[in-house]
């Protein structure tokens, strides 16, 4: 794996693989990778491919079977160039989930730029 995806590592869709080629590199923070391994367990295999998918093909639309809101202020801004404001989905009413996007993500000066979304925060507790 490549030091620019530091601090974040590949987020595999729970379930296997999906069956068209994502639009999206999926990445979750290492801090929250044991989070994203509890998915399943938390919400159900479906929700969690739900949750995958929709991060994967469409980002910044919303979804139709979850509330998805960006956040205000601070803590919704962007955290670096060219990247998405703070989104948070809920998957259910007691987990809940932070990314944010990428259209044009390198890993170095002159790399194909690809589109990449980064699960910031996974969190299980009630709000």
């Amino acid at each position: 794996m490549s030091s620019a995806y530091d601090p974040s590592q590949p987020a595999r869709r729970p379930g296997g693989k999906p069956g068209q080629q994502p639009s999206y590199r999926v990445l979750v923070h290492k801090k929250f990778k044991r989070h994203y391994d509890q998915l399943v367990d938390k919400v159900g295999i479906q929700q969690a491919q739900q949750f995958w998918d929709h991060l994967a093909n469409n980002p910044g639309e919303p979804s139709a079977v979850a509330s998805i809101t960006i956040l205000r202020g601070k803590a919704g801004k962007p955290w670096a160039e060219n990247w998405s404001r703070v989104h948070h989905y809920e998957l259910t009413s007691k987990a809940r989930a932070d990314y944010a996007y990428c259209d044009v993500f390198t890993t170095g000066p002159g790399d194909e730029p690809h589109r990449v979304v980064s699960i910031l925060t996974i969190n299980y507790g009630s709000h």
